[in-house]
């Protein structure tokens, strides 16, 4: 498989990955693609389920790459509780995964199960932000469903401005915080910048929710 076709393959669960991260986590000896004699890589079904187990442990359980390593190098001597079996790379010819095209208004609001009115409410809210040719991001699914529930405690998509406000707020904090690396040209640099903007973005995710559930907890005695 090719850098290309990997991507492909994990942009389903890990749309935000990109050739700079998977440079960047081969560089950091989690994963060893072989390499052709023109020096192209070539990821094998194993090389990819070992790329899966590192970007779900990093988006699941915050962990960084140091104690991800180790828990692979335990694997691979066998003493880990979770093996790593490759999952099938083709059906009939066909790749059985496939890269997350930005789906519009309507996918969405099929996706989700509401009506593209609560779609369209969110978009002219500032909740939902569009995409060039008024498409929306891989997160719009998951948007819409927390609004639709929200929604059923009389919550409506003009009251989530402020949650909008709250992420952008925390995101310009992951700017500034990645901004140094991501001014380098390097591969490695760019894929550095790609690790540590996703530590970062869900540590202030972590945060946020800890303290909302704090707040709850003091409103019933």
């Amino acid at each position: 498989m090719r850098i290309s076709d990997v991507l492909a393959d994990l942009g389903a669960d890990f749309p935000a990955v990109t050739p700079s991260k998977l440079r960047f986590l081969e560089e950091q000896g989690l994963v060893e693609p072989r390499r052709t004699p023109g020096g192209y890589r070539q990821y094998s079904p194993a090389d990819v389920e070992r790329l899966r187990y590192v970007l779900r442990q990093q988006r699941d359980r915050y962990l960084p790459l140091k104690v991800i390593g180790e828990q692979l190098a335990e694997l691979d001597a066998g003493a880990g509780e979770e093996p790593l079996t490759p999952r099938l790379a083709t059906l009939d010819g066909e790749r059985t995964g496939a890269a997350v095209a930005a789906p519009t208004v309507h996918q969405v609001a099929e996706a989700a199960g509401v009506g593209a009115e609560l779609v369209s409410e969110l978009v002219d809210a500032g909740v939902l932000r569009t995409l060039p040719g008024g498409r929306l991001d891989p997160w719009a699914e998951e948007v819409v469903q927390v609004a639709a529930a929200l929604g059923e405690h009389g919550v409506d998509p003009r009251h989530l401005r402020a949650f909008r406000a709250a992420a952008d707020r925390q995101v310009a904090i992951v700017e500034q915080i990645v901004a140094p690396v991501r001014g380098q040209r390097s591969a490695t640099a760019q894929g550095r910048a790609a690790a540590v903007a996703g530590e970062v973005g869900e540590l202030c995710n972590r945060m946020h929710t800890a303290l909302v559930r704090s707040g709850v907890a003091g409103l019933v005695p």
